[in-house]
């Protein structure tokens, strides 16, 4: 019995260690446009602001981004949507803790111009 409470306990406390970590912030929008274009942009978007693309999966409909300067940016674009609509969504991060979703509206403007959802 004195070897069962320690026992209990400490799977008690190992059992919050195996819950998947939430979601960074991010910010979405939908485009009328196909993913695919909506990827493109994002990436075009990204390099004209100083961005180095690291990784791009077209199938997955995925990049990930980092600020070429300090201080070190990361930003995860994930685009889903078939047709010509699609869902980009952004999140950032910087030495791995989550940035303000606020601080990728901005990106989100520029891509809608490039999209050329303003003219």
């Amino acid at each position: 019995m004195s070897r069962l409470l320690p026992a209990m306990l400490l799977s008690f406390l190992l059992v919050g260690c195996a819950t998947s970590p939430s979601r960074e912030p991010s910010r979405e929008l939908d485009f009328s446009f196909a993913p695919e274009a909506t990827l493109r942009a994002s990436a075009q978007v990204l390099m004209a602001n100083g961005y180095v693309v690291r990784h791009a999966d077209a199938d997955l409909g995925r990049l990930e981004a980092v600020f070429s300067r300090w201080p070190g940016y990361r930003v995860l674009v994930e685009v889903s949507g078939e047709g010509e609509q699609s869902r980009v969504s952004l999140a950032a991060t910087r030495g791995g803790r989550p940035l303000p979703p606020q601080t990728l509206d901005r990106l989100l403007v520029e891509m809608q111009d490039q999209l050329g959802m303003w003219r």
